[in-house]
């Protein structure tokens, strides 16, 4: 679990320095790739949205946005961007294992992190057990339940389809078929942005192409059968915000699916919690940088 050299940023990158940290599981080593923009000022962790298109590139503005007063990190989640895809079981207990090890190992002083979706159960979790390394604590539409699950899948069904996902060629006709240009537009359009003037055809082949990588349906079939899911219920959810050291935001996205918008809002009933709203839906981190950037700045 060691951080090696800088290398030469990528297009999949924000314009800093890209570094690799080598971590253990189950007897297997595995690369994540991070990247660290600006010098001064405490140091801010941004962790991007698990989805089909998840990479630190959906951090880019607010990165550049925060680096002038804060050391920023920017990190690809093991599965996803230019980090590691092995046709590995992705389950919570990895990301639970991997984020507080990555933490613990790239850090020497406590971290404010800025969380989007369904990093914020992790976040949440880390905090729970290791409240020592976290300094602050934003949230930004946060989430915590799959797109199947959400949309009513049980269990079974779910992980009949995450199964089906795998298989060789089933499994990457299927992922072909949910990661199409058209498809991907459709799906911002109706769930990540709010602005359809903001999904250029540039943008969208951008994001297909992040899909087109090697071992890239593995851990974005997790995620969507709910495999990745960090609670299973809002009570549990809820419970990890209770007496807290680490001070938290949670930003919701206005215009968020209801189902969503929904499980946010409960957020903004438990003490301690600071609460923003502002435009935006689940991509508003990506979308809407400059707003996120004026609201978290000071709490940061």
């Amino acid at each position: 679990m060691t951080a090696i050299a800088p290398s030469p940023s990528t297009s999949h990158g924000i314009g800093g320095t890209v570094q690799k940290y080598l971590w253990n599981w189950q007897n297997q080593t595995v690369k994540a790739v991070y990247e660290t923009l600006g010098q001064a000022g405490e140091t801010v962790l941004l962790l991007p949205a698990f989805s089909t298109v998840s990479t630190r590139a959906e951090m880019r503005g607010l990165a550049e946005r925060l680096a002038p007063s804060f050391q920023v990190v920017v990190l690809d989640w093991l599965g996803f961007g230019e980090s590691d895809r092995l046709p590995i079981d992705y389950r919570p207990e990895l990301y639970h294992k991997f984020l507080e090890d990555f933490v613990k190992s790239v850090f020497n002083t406590p971290v404010a992190v800025v969380a989007a979706g369904h990093a914020a159960g992790y976040v949440m979790q880390l905090a729970v057990s290791q409240a020592e390394v976290l300094s602050k604590i934003v949230l930004v539409a946060p989430t915590w339940r799959g797109p199947l699950p959400t949309m009513g899948a049980n269990r079974q069904i779910a992980g009949t389809v995450r199964q089906m996902v795998r298989t060789p060629l089933l499994g990457q006709l299927l992922y072909k078929l949910n990661t199409t240009p058209s498809f991907l537009k459709w799906m911002y359009r109706r769930h990540v942005y709010i602005d359809p003037s903001h999904l250029s055809d540039r943008f969208i082949h951008q994001k297909w192409q992040i899909t087109q990588q090697r071992g890239a349906r593995y851990a974005p079939a997790a995620f969507v059968t709910g495999n990745l899911d960090p609670v299973r219920t809002r009570e549990e959810f809820l419970a990890r915000f209770q007496n807290l050291s680490v001070p938290v935001m949670a930003v919701i996205g206005e215009q968020s699916p209801p189902q969503s918008k929904a499980e946010m809002e409960a957020l903004s009933v438990v003490p301690g919690v600071q609460v923003q709203r502002l435009p935006g839906s689940l991509g508003l981190h990506e979308e809407y940088p400059e707003a996120l950037a004026e609201v978290i700045k000071p709490f940061l």
